[in-house]
């Protein structure tokens, strides 16, 4: 019998002067490369892969960019949780 699927989001603003830069994006891949999980950024309509900067950077997250992290797999929700903290140590560093 297999698993079932297990999908988690949540949406996150991006509250850094200088928005999803290149530095904080690197970080996020980092991270998003150490878990099983499918992982997904998605802004409006569009969506990109979480394991790849240039996709990410794409984005054009700019201060107050609303961004949803998706993640599907069996560590879908200890994917979007860290990454979630992530986002947030790097608005506390700002």
């Amino acid at each position: 019998m297999s698993e079932a699927l297990l999908v988690h989001e949540a949406v996150f603003e991006v509250t850094s002067e200088l928005g999803l830069h290149a530095r904080p994006a690197g970080q996020f891949v980092t991270l998003a490369d150490r878990f099983e999980a499918e992982i997904k950024v998605g802004r409006g309509d569009e969506w990109v892969d979480g394991r790849s900067v240039l996709s990410l950077l794409s984005l054009a997250a700019s201060k107050g960019t609303r961004l949803c992290v998706r993640a599907v797999g069996p560590d879908a929700r200890e994917a979007v949780e860290a990454l979630g903290a992530l986002l947030e140590q790097a608005r506390a560093a700002d």
